[in-house]
């Protein structure tokens, strides 16, 4: 039997009448303001050649990691998910028999951030007004099937279509850049833009980090034996990919450790991690210091930094080896800040130039940590609730835990970090009923007055995020 899919109104608004009627009249004024996504990993390709989505599979199952680690969970293989393998070894390829097995299970979303992006794609974008089922999962395939094959579900028509001001992607430095050259050669109106993730020429964990770096080098005619060499060819990348539009850098690293290293106890360290094996304290210690010249690069040359540190990548072994990185297996792990930024924050944090866009996974040093530091250092700033805590839950968690140390306007607003396409306009409708909800409880117990929480949520909306990364 099917049930009717209807997106209410006032979904996410306080139950309280008044604070919803404030509420609505907060979300009526940012509802329909242009989206700004500063941070994310949709793949500049669909921007560059507008090609047409594949297939309701290929585009809402298979590379997201949020709808498959759930149904792993349950026992459901990325084999019979058509998940690509590292050796190219055969997966399930009949995407009507993969989006079968999610439609079955989909009452496992139940009360996830998942569900509730997922259902705004189904009603908003497709127009489907039953929920999805293994009673109708043909039904919803043969939808977006048939949607996906006309010029309205384009990449550069659905962007047109959801008010995307500017989307960044993200690049590693060995990346040519050849897609964000086709994009500007193209005369197409949207602006998508690279951010700079130097990662893998950072990290000496990678197994392939002392290969990544002489090719690094060789990419930027420079010295691959020589630390200086190493940073010119940083700071060539980091034009090339200021020239693609890049305002930002981004760096994924274990922990926020920093160091400040003499030039003499770098170089030593460099050609140790360069030419042979190193303790993790060795590789820990580079990273540190990297973080703290991409510091100073970022003051030379304007660009912004993220840091998102705290993850423990691919834990899951056995789905590593078969199926590589970014497969659902990233697990968060505690995070610490006060001491670990210490070195750079000597060095720079009071410099108005550089801009420090901190992230966690660990919701407890919001307040211990993250919002007193930022709430003092001017380089500072409060990146949104990032990945697993991207929900309802986690961004009032956000907003209860930092607003009363750092304030308002020492984060960033918002931004959606994702590769699903569709769920860019989703996760901001989320975020933007979010932050109405928790201004409108301000302005019922008199905290906020009424005028003040509308120039708040513009602000969390659309122009702090715009200011902060200098869009």
């Amino acid at each position: 039997m099917t049930k009717p899919l209807r997106l209410h109104p006032d979904r996410l608004f306080p139950s309280d009448p008044t604070t919803r009627d404030i509420a609505r009249r907060l979300h009526a004024t940012v509802r329909d303001l242009p989206i700004i996504s500063p941070h994310g990993h949709t793949d500049p390709r669909w921007f560059a050649y507008d090609a047409p989505f594949a297939n309701p599979a290929e585009l809402l199952i298979v590379p997201d990691h949020y709808a498959f680690r759930m149904l792993m969970s349950q026992g459901v293989t990325l084999d019979e998910l058509g998940v690509p393998t590292v050796d190219g070894s055969a997966t399930e390829s009949d995407p009507r028999v993969i989006w079968r097995r999610f439609a079955a299970r989909y009452y496992l979303f139940r009360g996830t951030p998942t569900r509730m992006w997922m259902d705004w794609v189904f009603a908003e974008a497709f127009g489907i007004d039953v929920q999805l089922s293994a009673d109708t999962a043909d039904h919803y395939y043969d939808i977006i099937d048939a949607a996906l094959k006309t010029d309205a579900f384009r990449p550069r028509a659905l962007f047109d279509r959801y008010n995307i001001e500017v989307i960044a992607t993200t690049e590693g430095p060995l990346d040519p850049l050849d897609h964000h050259r086709a994009i500007r050669a193209s005369g197409w109106s949207g602006k998508v833009i690279t951010a700079y993730r130097p990662d893998p020429v950072m990290d000496p964990d990678d197994p392939r980090f002392m290969a990544n770096v002489q090719r690094f080098c060789a990419m930027t005619d420079e010295d691959a034996g020589s630390f200086a060499g190493y940073l010119r060819a940083h700071e060539k990348r980091r034009a090339d990919f200021r020239a693609a539009g890049a305002t930002s850098t981004d760096h994924g690293h274990p922990s926020a450790f920093t160091a400040n290293l003499s030039r003499e106890e770098v170089e030593a360290l460099y050609a140790k991690v360069t030419t042979s094996p190193v303790t993790a304290r060795e590789a820990e210690l580079f990273r540190g210091h990297m973080l703290t010249e991409m510091a100073r690069m970022s003051i030379e040359d304007g660009m912004v930094m993220q840091l998102h540190p705290g993850v423990h990548r691919s834990h899951n072994a056995a789905v590593l080896a078969r199926f590589g990185k970014d497969k659902g297996g990233d697990i968060p792990i505690a995070g610490e800040f006060v001491q670990a930024l210490k070195p750079l924050l000597d060095a720079y944090g009071n410099d108005p130039r550089l801009t420090l866009i901190l992230f966690t996974l660990d919701e407890d040093v919001y307040a211990r940590e993250l919002a007193p530091l930022a709430g003092h250092y001017p380089a500072l700033k409060l990146g949104p609730p990032w990945w697993f805590h991207d929900s309802p839950e986690g961004m009032r968690r956000f907003r209860e835990r930092t607003t009363e140390t750092a304030g308002f306007y020492n984060s960033v607003g918002f931004n959606d970090d994702t590769r699903a396409f569709l769920s860019i306009p989703a996760r901001h409708d989320v975020a933007r009923r979010m932050d109405c909800a928790w201004l409108a409880q301000l302005v019922a117990e008199h905290r906020l007055e009424e005028d003040e929480a509308f120039e708040v949520a513009r602000a969390l909306s659309y122009d702090l995020v715009k200011a902060a990364y200098k869009l």
